[in-house]
């Protein structure tokens, strides 16, 4: 035990490191036993009837699940001999099943949602009062809203609004801004931006028009970012910008990401921005990259010839003056894996293959193994290679963060229709967990678990948390996070963000249990209003996270 509590001590300061040259090679060694293990997959369901390729998750921990309407029949059927009638459908105009689910987590139960237009390659963000507004699709369903509110009688369902988006908006991008509204940025063949609530049409981004490249349209789903001033980080292709959205101008450019691999889809990195931590004075903002395909891998995968995707990861901090890309190199190549921050403000890099792009029957060798990223950890021990599922997982695959700090993780279908036989990678239409290794039984002694926390945190506002926890080492390895869950599709996981709040003090009433008193986001900026998933960490151990609203 004392070992452990060393060990543990250890591991929660903000370096910790033995540097070795020889070990450091070895992708799957870290410079300790951060967790014992590598962690554990769960199959959850075999089938959900549909493929996820899109997933939310809410704050009355329940999954929204939908995939594409337009290429023939689910594996299940809408209930109450309800059926979709779309004269626009290119593959069935009279459709009984159902292409949405809402996933309870608690019972590891679903069931159908009716979806009408095509939500085929669409996005998504939540407003502040918990609803999801999902933006475009396809053929009939590119200028349609939908939304899904959570209800307690177990009836809600989704709700469209056709011909709202001024624009086609298939392939766009998402972010939730801090007035509350959502940006919709790109778009096959759209190079402009809009707002929801509708203001005043379109606004044209030029950026978007320059990393345009027409032979594979490589700036589809473009990353968004929103940073502590405000402003928008936008992501294309190879090239990166700091957008002024209100006064629509272009406030700067970075520098182009080095060597010769595009980041967007069909050529499918990912990209998240590292935890926002409120104890550093001016607050840093830094954007991790990883992953892609080199250019011209696109057209050579329609026809069968799979070239390696990219093991590069760059890390720009775009609040510098003058910042430069940081390059590193995952332990394998990666293409359509998603990159989700984890609780301990580490990154799982999860899902996807070593070769080919995106698209219908694209890429080959399925990576299996989930990577855990360590971004404050030195450069030789960041990268450590977790147990691999039984599952590939490539094209129209997603994954989340879950409650409990379980990865949530479902979809794969490389085919224009559900295809279960004759072909390289079957339709998956299951459901599985990855549980990291901060979820061993070994760490249950230093676990928090949340007994009570203010509900509602305002702006620059102390708030109290009571916790228990069997063994307590000390205040020093003890953090308070926030976490907004993301919208995941394509490999990317928009809106999703952690800030690492400020603690004032801490209370202990007997030997396990305790009280901390924490400051809210200090604006907008940081966090925007709405539901966040709040965690205490103790020796970098998470607990469940409990919901809470800010603004």
């Amino acid at each position: 035990m004392t070992f452990n509590i060393i060990k543990l001590l250890l591991l929660s300061l903000p370096f910790f490191t033995l540097h070795s040259p020889a070990i450091s090679q070895r992708p799957d060694h870290t410079a300790s036993s951060y967790a014992g293990r590598h962690g554990e997959w769960t199959l959850l369901q075999t089938s959900i009837g549909i493929t996820a390729m899109h997933m939310q998750l809410l704050h009355d921990d329940k999954v929204v699940i939908f995939d594409r309407t337009d290429f023939g029949k689910s594996n299940i059927s809408l209930p109450g001999g309800r059926c979709r009638n779309d004269s626009k459908d290119q593959a069935l105009q009279v459709d009984c099943t159902a292409h949405s689910v809402l996933y309870d987590v608690a019972t590891n139960s679903y069931r159908a949602l009716m979806v009408q237009t095509d939500t085929w390659c669409s996005s998504a963000a939540v407003l502040a009062n918990g609803t999801l507004v999902q933006t475009g699709g396809f053929n009939d369903g590119d200028h349609v809203i939908r939304m899904f509110t959570p209800c307690l009688n177990g009836i809600c369902d989704w709700i469209e609004f056709r011909n709202y988006l001024s624009q086609r908006r298939w392939y766009a991008s998402d972010q939730i801004l801090p007035d509350g509204r959502i940006i919709i940025v790109g778009g096959r063949r759209q190079f402009n931006y809009e707002f929801y609530p509708s203001r005043s049409g379109t606004f044209e981004l030029s950026f978007l028009r320059e990393t345009y490249d027409k032979s594979e349209e490589n700036n589809l789903y473009p990353f968004l970012h929103l940073l502590p001033d405000g402003n928008l980080f936008v992501f294309a292709n190879t090239r990166s910008i700091l957008l002024d959205y209100n006064q629509n101008r272009v406030i700067r450019e970075f520098p182009r990401i080095p060597d010769d691999v595009s980041r967007n889809y069909p050529s499918t990195g990912s990209s998240v921005l590292l935890p926002l931590d409120e104890n550093n004075g001016r607050i840093e903002a830094e954007v991790l990259i990883c992953g892609g395909a080199r250019r011209g891998s696109d057209l050579p995968a329609k026809r069968g010839v799979f070239l390696p995707a990219s093991s590069t990861c760059g890390r720009l901090v775009v609040t510098k003056q003058n910042p430069s890309w940081v390059m590193e190199t995952m332990p394998t190549s990666r293409v359509m894996s998603d990159m989700l921050l984890l609780p301990t403000g580490d990154v799982i890099i999860i899902n996807g293959g070593r070769s080919g792009t995106a698209g219908y029957d694209s890429a080959r060798d399925p990576v299996t193994t989930p990577v855990i990223y360590r971004p404050s950890q030195h450069p030789d021990w960041r990268f450590s290679t977790m147990s691999p599922s039984s599952k590939p997982r490539m094209y129209h695959s997603s994954a989340i963060l879950l409650t409990d700090s379980r990865v949530l993780v479902g979809g794969s279908n490389p085919h224009p229709a559900y295809s279960f036989t004759g072909v390289v990678f079957p339709t998956d239409l299951s459901l599985e967990a990855f549980s990291p290794p901060y979820l061993s039984e070994e760490y249950e002694y230093i676990r928090p678990r949340i007994l009570s926390a203010d509900q509602t945190l305002g702006y620059q506002k102390t708030f109290s948390v009571s916790f228990q926890v069997d063994e307590y080492l000390s205040d020093t390895v003890l953090s308070v996070r926030i976490v907004s869950p993301s919208f995941t599709t394509h490999s990317f996981a928009m809106n999703q963000r952690m800030v690492v709040l400020k603690m004032s003090s801490i209370t202990h009433q007997l030997s396990d249990l305790h009280t901390l008193n924490a400051v809210g986001p200090s604006t907008a900026e940081i966090a925007p209003a709405g539901y966040y998933l709040l965690f205490v960490l103790h020796g970098n151990i998470p607990s469940t996270g409990a919901w809470v609203k800010i603004g």
